[in-house]
């Protein structure tokens, strides 16, 4: 399970109260491969982390932990490159549960380091940096060390050092990397994305354990990965994408780790990963233009014959997925109230309701050739990467679901349900279902369906085409079927009052979309967006509220009109608050000022920011506190006061009381509060804070900042 960026922060701030040292759990120092410098003459430095065994930090998409850094503070003319990150490995727990990626033993992160070519022989240069970084084994701790290392400066060509030189050349010897004996290429389908490690020349050596590792958290990192011999001496992998993951991501990057390397020696633990989605991999280690390249992903290997068989079953499944699923309702009770009718009308219905899912596909399939022919490369359920749209579509969920618990009688010939479905107006109704079901279909793959969805994506226009068809006659058929034979609808229980019942139940799955639907949203709007989404969908509902009050079945015509202005207007105002959008960073600006950037509290970050002669402003809030959402809103979306902060290069820390923090309640007792929201001001060359009031403004703010 994911542990949220804040609720770690503060694990951080409890379990470092724990009587355990850091220099007992992970030793640093700061080393290099050379006894001396040269000038102009690069040289590798290092940090050196010991662990305590089964400790553990981390690599630099940690997980759920937090990546190592260096902060340098290098003599003039000299410059530091990043850090160069070996292979990770999986750090599991004691239950085994994956919990991230990182390091444990004796770790080298090796940095290359420049010196200036002016630099004097006969002198001395030290070397000094600020290193941070999380170790955890049941509980963690942050560290930090301000390291040095002074080395001599010579004519002459530096020696190696007897200890590091030789170790940190093997550790750069083995630093990920692209080799010529294997090419990759990748393809993203829906939550899935296939990587294809295809053996370019021939050898003995098998790689084994093999584990993807990506850059930017595309990769969910704590769930299974399947790896698959391709039977020539490759592999495919499937990995399972991470909904905390970039959306729009173009290509796949990170390290691919095999337990016993990737070459015949045993060498080269990591191999580079960095290839665009849906095109063939450029051949590792060899120079752009090689002509050495094989498609990226093959079609399956069965005939596109075979492929629109899948498609078909897939579709069929698709029934009985959840996203589907609160649709079978609404057709269900379609079809018992149309027992006893026309028979030629209710395969009418059927087929209107086919045409609804198969215009839906190819409008569907028709926008994704339209976009794979800008150049984008894009998958299945790609429009529930807008929360626009995924904000409409709990919208409209959620209207369904409150007209099935009977809160209003409209759009019954659009629902399908109910006595207003009648056989001579309820052609729209079903045409909408065969619609809806469509939309809610696209978030879900089901079994033989994502072999399908990625020959669909990767195949020419008419070739998707075709697999699109057959989806939807897959996911269309069950109707289809019950109009063209009616008498199977003989097996369903006659109309009846056991009909509202069921109707009502069914609004519950309808429920459950919009909270899954929220959910998505959350990873696609910041704190303050998810709030205006819950509150907006509020408003939805309180529109629908007072229509059905008002506008309910027989109520005169002003009672009816009021009832519709007061959907219009409330519901109006509640997709006009709700309408979401995209996450940024974690930041509180306005498009036209810049915005500030909140780092997490603690007592050592505000003396570290005091000691630097820094004007240090802190945040103590909670979600749960509305009087701080409201300072929020009120001042740090103030033009006045995000310029002055910005200006005077204000720090700025926040204190998240959200959940039980024991180091928190103890700096609000210290001034003798007990709640939240409470603000401090720390003014250089000042031993005691400016305390804030409760209830803040802009003008109160900005004339404490100003008494500096």
């Amino acid at each position: 399970m994911k542990t949220p960026r804040l609720a770690l922060l503060a694990a951080l701030v409890l379990t470092s109260l724990l009587p355990v040292t850091a220099a007992a759990q992970v030793k640093a120092t700061l080393v290099a491969d050379v006894t001396s410098v040269q000038p102009g003459r690069p040289f590798t430095a290092a940090l050196r982390l010991e662990h305590t065994p089964h400790w553990h930090t981390y690599w630099l998409n940690p997980g759920t932990g937090l990546v190592t850094t260096l902060a340098w503070k290098l003599p003039a003319g000299f410059t530091a490159g990043a850090i160069q990150w070996p292979a990770p490995q999986t750090l599991v727990d004691k239950s085994g549960t994956i919990v991230g990626n990182g390091y444990e033993g004796d770790l080298l992160l090796p940095v290359t380091i420049t010196p200036p070519a002016t630099l004097p022989p006969g002198t001395t240069v030290t070397l000094k940096t600020a290193a941070e970084w999380l170790m955890c084994e049941d509980s963690c701790m942050p560290g930090n060390a301000e390291l040095q290392l002074t080395l001599n400066v010579s004519a002459d060509a530096p020696k190696p050092d007897a200890t590091f030189g030789p170790r940190l050349t093997a550790v750069l010897a083995d630093l990920p990397r692209a080799d010529a004996g294997w090419q990759l290429a990748a393809t993203r389908s829906g939550k899935t994305i296939t990587l294809t490690v295809a053996r370019v020349q021939t050898g003995a050596h098998t790689p084994v354990n093999l584990r993807f590792f990506a850059d930017d958290n595309l990769v969910a990192y704590e769930l299974p990965q399947t790896v698959t011999p391709d039977g020539k001496g490759g592999f495919v992998l499937t990995l399972p994408v991470s909904p905390d993951g970039p959306q729009d991501a173009k290509n796949l990057a990170g390290v691919l780790t095999s337990e016993n390397g990737w070459r015949p020696d045993g060498v080269l633990r990591g191999l580079r990963v960095d290839v665009p989605f849906g095109q063939a991999g450029q051949v590792s280690g060899l120079p752009k233009g090689g002509s050495q390249t094989r498609p990226a992903v093959a079609a399956p290997a069965a005939s596109l014959l075979g492929t629109l068989a899948l498609a078909l079953v897939g579709g069929l499944i698709l029934n009985l997925m959840p996203c589907v699923f609160p649709v079978l309702g609404i057709k269900i009770l379609g079809f018992v109230n149309q027992s006893g009718h026309d028979k030629r009308k209710v395969v009418m219905h059927g087929l209107v309701f086919a045409l609804g899912v198969l215009l839906s596909f190819w409008t569907l399939a028709t926008v994704l050739a339209i976009l794979r022919a800008g150049g984008d490369k894009i998958g299945w359920g790609f429009q529930l990467q807008s929360p626009a749209f995924v904000f409409t579509l709990a919208a409209v969920m959620l209207v369904f679901a409150m007209n099935m618990s009977g809160v209003f009688e409209f759009g019954l010939s659009a629902t399908g349900v109910g006595s207003g479905l009648q056989m001579q107006s309820g052609f729209a109704g079903s045409f909408f279902t065969g619609v809806l079901a469509t939309v809610v279909a696209t978030p879900c793959s089901a079994p033989f369906l994502a072999p399908a969805l990625g020959a669909a994506l990767a195949l020419s226009t008419v070739e998707s085409f075709a697999i699109f068809t057959a989806i939807a006659l897959g996911l269309a058929a069950p109707y289809l079927l019950l109009s063209i034979f009616p008498g199977a609808i003989k097996v369903l229980p006659r109309p009846g009052a056991w009909m509202e019942t069921f109707k009502q139940f069914m609004a519950f799955p309808l429920y459950a979309t919009v909270g899954y639907l929220v959910w998505v949203l959350a990873g696609q709007t910041g704190d303050e967006g998810l709030q205006n989404v819950l509150f907006g969908l509020v408003l939805v509902a309180l529109g629908i509220w007072i229509y059905g009050r008002w506008h309910a079945p027989g109520a005169s015509a002003g009672r009816a009109r009021f009832g519709v202005a007061g959907l219009i207007v409330v519901a109006g105002a509640g997709l006009w608050l709700g309408w979401p959008h995209p996450v940024g960073t974690a930041t509180e600006s306005t498009s036209a000022t810049p915005a500030i950037v909140w780092e997490p509290w603690s007592p050592e970050a505000v003396a570290k920011l005091r000691a630097e002669g820094r004007v240090v402003y802190v945040d103590f809030t909670a979600r749960w506190c509305a009087t701080c959402q409201a300072n929020k809103k009120l001042v740090f979306h103030s033009d006045d006061v995000l310029r002055y902060f910005a200006t005077n290069k204000i720090a700025t820390l926040r204190g998240d009381w959200t959940n039980k923090d024991p180091r928190i309640t103890a700096e609000l007792a210290k001034y003798h509060r007990s709640a939240v929201p409470f603000n401090v001001i720390w003014l250089p060359g000042q031993n005691d804070p400016i305390l804030l009031p409760e209830l803040l403004t802009p003008g109160l703010v900005l004339d404490a900042l100003r008494q500096n």
